[in-house]
């Protein structure tokens, strides 16, 4: 990643704009998230949603992680 702001911010861009072109050889939809991972390094709006993401992911983890353990075998 790189280390200037106004880089990171390029590359994110560029990762989303070519993930959107997914249909594409070599470009794929793959690009997207990992574009917004890098944007959200510098903007506090991604930063806010991505955070909103993994806290929904660890939840849903956890309940699904105790619903099997609940489980009689």
């Amino acid at each position: 990643m790189p280390q200037s702001r106004a880089g990171r911010i390029t590359t994110g861009v560029l990762l989303v704009c070519g993930g959107t072109l997914g249909f594409l050889p070599i470009l794929g939809f793959w690009m997207v998230p990992l574009g917004l991972l890098v944007l959200s390094h510098d903007l506090p709006a991604v930063r806010r949603k991505r955070r909103r993401i993994a806290l929904w992911w660890a939840r849903r983890q956890a309940r699904k992680n105790g619903a099997d353990r609940s489980a009689p075998k």
